[in-house]
């Protein structure tokens, strides 16, 4: 059987002609197409109470966490900035719940973009809530090329699984304004641009995680070396399923920790 790949579908907040109704499941196209041509096979998650995520477990290999609206900051104990964008709670929640039961459940788990930082958030960091607030910050990270365009590099460290995929300095894409701020303590960072704004991230102690904060889904088409890192999750996600699941990852954030639990509705 292929390598089930799970991705949790982004929301339509507003109704569409298509589905004249609000707040939509989707899946990225191009995402699930990258997937299907590493020899996955995608399997959509709709949105849902985070209770629900235990019943999913078992039904894939690996998750794949895209892209989408800001993460909401009370999950890391901040209020909003004047420059935070477009939130969406219930998403929050159940990603940050998947997340922590795939981490225990042994799943490899690739992250992009928004995924990497819910990925920090879940395992204990925080974000920037806008590059404005990070002082070192100074390059284009919300380019107005095309999206399937690079646009600056990044520096990779020589000690990572990201090294032996992209090299170096791989030319990357680049659509966000949030970025890792504070790693949680499972996690290290492995690639930055040149103003020092983190670009990548994995898990210390294991391959289960690898995360980019650009847009592979969006290169792939002509950047083979994107499309690596697709067949790299899914490889890592066949290799995980067949082993019993490792040590887990020390997890110190708790869902409503912030706020009471009837605060996130």
């Amino acid at each position: 059987m292929r390598p089930r790949i799970a991705i949790p579908a982004d929301t339509l907040t507003e109704a569409t002609k298509v589905i004249n109704e609000r707040n939509a499941d989707f899946a990225p196209r191009m995402a699930v197409n990258a997937v299907l041509k590493s020899g996955g096979i995608p399997i959509i998650l709709p949105n849902s109470a985070p209770e629900n995520v235990t019943d999913y477990i078992d039904t894939f290999d690996g998750v794949l966490f895209l892209g989408g609206f800001d993460v909401d900051p009370t999950f890391y104990h901040e209020e909003p900035h004047m420059n935070l964008g477009q939130t969406y709670i219930p998403r929050d929640r159940f990603e940050i719940e998947l997340v922590k039961q795939s981490l225990l459940a042994g799943k490899s788990i690739f992250g992009i973009c928004r995924g990497m930082q819910v990925i920090n958030v879940a395992l204990g960091g925080t974000l920037y809530q806008d590059l404005s607030e990070d002082p070192a910050a100074q390059m284009k990270h919300s380019q107005t090329s095309p999206g399937n365009l690079p646009t600056h590099h990044v520096n990779v460290e020589s000690d990572s699984r990201l090294f032996t995929l992209l090299g170096e300095r791989p030319y990357v894409n680049s659509r966000h304004h949030e970025a890792v701020k504070e790693l949680a303590p499972s996690l290290r960072s492995v690639a930055y641009a040149d103003d020092h704004v983190i670009e990548a991230i994995e898990s210390i102690d294991s391959d289960q995680i690898m995360a980019v904060q650009w847009h592979p889904e969006n290169m792939y088409k002509h950047y083979t070396e994107m499309q690596d890192l697709f067949r790299d999750f899914v490889k890592r996600s066949e290799k995980l399923a067949t082993q019993a699941p490792q040590q887990p990852l020390k997890i110190v954030h708790k869902i409503g920790e912030a706020y009471p639990k009837e605060y996130f509705g």
